[in-house]
């Protein structure tokens, strides 16, 4: 089973009112809803989530719709900034709230960074590995002043970064959906089975 359109979850994981991450996850977001994808932006400054708390997160007004909204979605667009060497705290307390709701969809980074982003992109790929994901194997890095001035992208080189990364979340983003989606409706075996009767097929 197909969906109509691709289901892309984009993460600003900036408090950061003036953030450069906040102008390429836009930009990125945009390009997506223009190629037919359906993108639901969630800005963590607008819409703040409590530090995560293992014995009440789930339980807190929000999560809830929060939770559906993560589960809807077929691929995770995650921005944040290279904080030594590390993702933002934000971001990392947004991850924390879930973990069967990223099986077997994709995650793709977004990384304002002076150092290429390299660390920061590998700690996401281990927590899609830990909550069984799938990443792409490269992430989207830039420079505040070089890459992004004036809230606006303003060099070649992340202009054509960023219509690769476009190109291959919606290429790679639609054939895992539609992959899981065919796991969860089936019957034979593979790790998307354990979540046959916790998810419906048609989510």
């Amino acid at each position: 089973m197909s969906k109509s359109s691709l289901s892309i979850l984009a993460v600003v994981g900036s408090l950061n009112k003036s953030s450069v991450t906040r102008v390429v996850v836009n930009e990125a977001a945009s390009q997506l809803l223009a190629k037919g994808c359906t993108v639901d932006l969630l800005d963590l400054l607008a819409e703040p989530l409590e530090l995560y708390n293992p014995d009440s997160a789930h339980t807190t007004a929000n999560y809830s719709s929060l939770r559906t909204r993560v589960q809807r979605a077929d691929v995770y667009v995650l921005g944040t900034p290279d904080y030594h060497g590390s993702i933002s705290s934000v971001l990392k307390n947004f991850l924390d709230h879930f973990w069967h709701e990223f099986t077997g969809k994709l995650f793709a980074t977004i990384v304002a960074s002076h150092e290429k982003g390299l660390t920061v992109t590998d700690q996401l790929r281990t927590v899609a590995r830990q909550c069984y994901a799938w990443s792409l194997p490269y992430g989207v890095a830039f420079v505040e002043g070089e890459d992004v001035r004036n809230g606006q992208v303003v060099s070649e080189r992340l202009r054509l970064r960023l219509e690769m990364f476009v190109r291959d979340v919606r290429v790679y983003g639609q054939l895992l959906a539609n992959q899981r989606h065919a796991d969860l409706a089936g019957t034979d075996a593979g790790f998307m089975a354990r979540l046959r009767k916790q998810e419906p097929a048609d989510t």
